[in-house]
């Protein structure tokens, strides 16, 4: 049964929202028309999105975001609908808010297409997001908003039938630095060497020569035990490898090490894997297709997914690089120093490109925790991280959305800041299966 849907005017905007909203989350065939009159003669469910109703059919307040094809600076202000954050309000309607304006603000990313303040890398800070500054960055807001807009239309239209959503977990993991101290080359480990020095940390001295000297497994190398893991909880793994041409921020091993491609290898026979794009791309784009051809040759297959090294975004030319090289789906969408919904959702969702006013195919998957938000950014121990994490998987599950988390090789190495950490990893996904 299809949902007949008024609107004014046709609009890229609009077409963008109600096709993740009516179609991918909730489920349903839409039809959007401007003809008045077949609309009052429809015997279909039907909605009205304009500014005024024509009768007593199921209205929702249209506000002039979807239908405007420039950037600017939007009037918003808050309220709250259900015990959750609401905003674009409006005093006539089905809800006290126009949730398709919001909700296209958010996935958008509108915000980031505004003047706003950047970290040393150039990136978007948190404390610049509506979700922080309101204090809603934990909460999926957009998932709750299509929640609202379900009920009013099973409640006005018993016989639609909507798509049901299961809560789930997409376990992925970063491998930025291989190896601690192996196959860094002479003067790579000479250097660290000297550096290590200057700085009295002779622990680091001791344990690189022992690794080199085969007296100890070098303790980034735990991939078997990842492996043992994904086994043990059957869990949706992703291995993103950063296989960049080496720089001040991109410093793996190089990527025709025998021992890191025989690594990437065996992971891809269980795992799905995706390229790491590097700091260096987001200045030199072709060095993205370099980098997609080099995991591809070891792995002998097409590659589809990515992941921003740094979650280095900068909207929009990162996602349209990606688009022109051939990616599908990336999975950057998330704040470096701060857990949470960066677009207010927990589902996937298309890339909207604001400054071209066009939807594209590139597919974005959200994610929510990070490792080094939790330890480096705010400083957290063990077992307060694990109550966090715990929080965000307890808000995803409300929503019946997918939860995904960052972790790197690194921070399950139980060495330095990093100690016990491992058994927040595997807390964590025990809890994602407490349904």
């Amino acid at each position: 049964m299809d949902l007949l849907i008024y609107s004014d005017s046709s609009s890229v905007r609009l077409d963008y929202v109600f096709n993740h909203i009516f179609h991918r989350i909730l489920g349903l065939k839409i039809t959007i028309t401007h003809d008045v009159q077949f609309f009052n003669q429809s015997s279909s469910p039907k909605i009205n999105y304009s500014k005024h109703p024509f009768s007593d059919e199921l209205f929702f307040y249209a506000s002039d975001l979807l239908f405007e094809e420039d950037i600017k600076s939007q009037d918003i202000s808050f309220s709250t609908h259900n015990g959750i954050k609401v905003f674009f309000p409006c005093k006539k309607g089905a809800l006290p808010f126009d949730p398709f304006a919001a909700s296209f603000y958010m996935l958008s990313r509108y915000e980031e297409y505004l003047p706003h303040k950047k970290d040393k890398m150039g990136r978007f800070l948190v404390d610049g997001s509506l979700a922080f500054k309101n204090n809603f960055l934990t909460t999926p807001v957009v998932d709750h908003w299509i929640i609202f807009i379900k009920k009013i239309l099973s409640h006005h239209f018993p016989n639609l039938v909507f798509k049901q959503h299961k809560f789930s977990f997409t376990n992925t993991i970063d491998i930025d630095n291989a190896y601690a101290y192996l196959e860094k080359g002479f003067f790579r480990t000479l250097g660290a060497t000297v550096f290590d020095l200057l700085k009295c940390n002779f622990k680091n001295i001791y344990n690189r020569i022992n690794v080199l000297w085969c007296q100890e497994k070098d303790p980034y190398d735990n991939y078997a035990e990842l492996l043992r893991l994904h086994h043990k909880y059957k869990l949706k793994t992703i291995f993103f490898f950063l296989l960049a041409d080496y720089g001040f921020y991109d410093r793996n091993v190089h990527y025709l090490n025998d021992k890191f491609c025989a690594n990437i290898k065996t992971l891809s026979s269980y795992c799905e894997v995706g390229v790491h794009t590097s700091v260096n791309s987001v200045k030199f784009p072709k060095n993205i297709l370099i980098e997609i051809n080099r995991l591809s040759s070891i792995v002998n297959k097409e590659i589809l997914c990515s992941r921003q090294h740094f979650l280095y975004l900068n909207m929009p030319s990162n996602y349209r690089n990606l688009l022109k090289y051939g990616i599908k789906y990336d999975y950057s969408m998330g704040f470096p120093s701060h857990p949470g919904f960066r677009a207010g959702t927990s589902y996937d969702f298309y890339f909207f490109d604001l400054q071209s006013n066009n939807m594209t195919d590139l597919l974005l998957y959200p994610f929510s925790i990070m490792d080094v938000s939790l330890n480096n950014y705010l400083n957290l121990q063990p077992d307060e991280a694990l109550d966090l994490i715990k929080q965000i998987i307890h808000n995803t599950k409300l929503v019946n959305g997918n939860f995904i988390s960052i972790w790197h090789n690194e921070s399950l190495s139980c060495v330095d800041n990093w100690k016990n950490w491992d058994s927040v990893y595997e807390n964590m996904i025990k809890f994602t299966m407490d349904v």
